[in-house]
């Protein structure tokens, strides 16, 4: 009786594990979506849905209309819907039009600014830093933090690393959260502030996308294990330099310096050896 249940529950957990390898894709938007609603419902991160769902739909037609036009196919829509309800949550505007051009240059980005067929910027980083740089009359960023409330932050720490670990991305979270406690360190002994008050910003929503989805996007990510180490250390350390000079935005800023910089010439790099390889070895588009 002991080993039918043990036999059974083994089966119910390998049956669960190749469900979840097979629609692995999925797991990230219902990931960002349970963010969405635990902001939501514990602090009323959202000022109206109207924009959230304007953001949505915008960069899930442009996804269908440029893969179509662009590229002459169709793709899978789960990265469009991710990066429409990071640009929901990531912006602030009391007017629906920068949603909708923030989700318009993101997707754009993946179809203009490419490099062996290839898009080089995290889509939402990309348009959210153009219109934080740009617009910042009309478009803030997103500044509510978790506060005190262990059990939101428990959760979705938990369930991100758990999902960056699966999609391999574990050590460039790990690394980057590392190098951002010890420059928040050096930073407070250089500006005087509480060093708790530099560690904050770790337990709001804007950071826990930006580390587990922005930072840690395999499309835009470098191909070695690594080359995305030191990626993740030079993400940390821009932002530091770019918080002394009091740039509230940093971390969407230091990614967009840093990420196509170090993606080209990972791209840059492969393609010098792809010539050497059989057929059959190529890397993929």
């Amino acid at each position: 009786m002991q080993q039918e249940k043990r036999i059974k529950n083994e089966s119910q957990s390998s049956a669960l594990s190749q469900w979840l390898k097979k629609n692995f894709q999925y797991v990230p938007p219902a990931f960002i979506t349970l963010i969405l609603l635990v902001g939501q419902f514990t602090f009323g991160m959202l000022e109206n849905f109207t924009s959230l769902v304007a953001a949505i739909v915008t960069s899930v037609l442009a996804e269908i209309i440029l893969a179509r036009v662009v590229l002459g196919t169709r793709k899978n829509l789960a990265s469009a819907y991710i990066t429409g309800i990071s640009v929901g949550i990531l912006i602030r505007s009391n007017m629906v039009w920068p949603y909708i051009a923030t989700s318009l240059l993101s997707i754009l980005s993946k179809y203009v600014f490419r490099y062996k067929d290839r898009h080089i910027w995290n889509p939402s980083n990309f348009g959210i830093s153009w219109m934080l740089a740009l617009y910042s009359v009309n478009v803030a960023g997103l500044s509510i933090q978790w506060g005190s409330n262990l059990l939101a932050v428990s959760v979705i720490w938990g369930l991100g690393l758990i999902i960056v670990n699966r999609a391999k991305r574990l050590h460039v979270t790990v690394t980057y959260v590392l190098s951002f406690i010890i420059l928040a360190y050096v930073r407070c002994l250089i500006t005087g502030d509480a060093f708790l008050a530099e560690l904050s910003p770790l337990t709001g929503p804007m950071y826990q996308l930006f580390i587990f989805f922005m930072i840690t996007d395999p499309p835009t990510s470098v191909s070695t294990k690594k080359g995305r180490i030191i990626v993740a250390i030079l993400v940390a350390v821009t932002e530091f330099i770019l918080r002394l000079n009091d740039l509230i935005y940093a971390p969407f800023f230091a990614l967009f310096l840093v990420g196509p910089v170090a993606k080209y010439f990972d791209l840059k790099r492969n393609a010098a050896t792809i010539p050497t390889l059989k057929k059959t070895e190529r890397i993929p588009a």
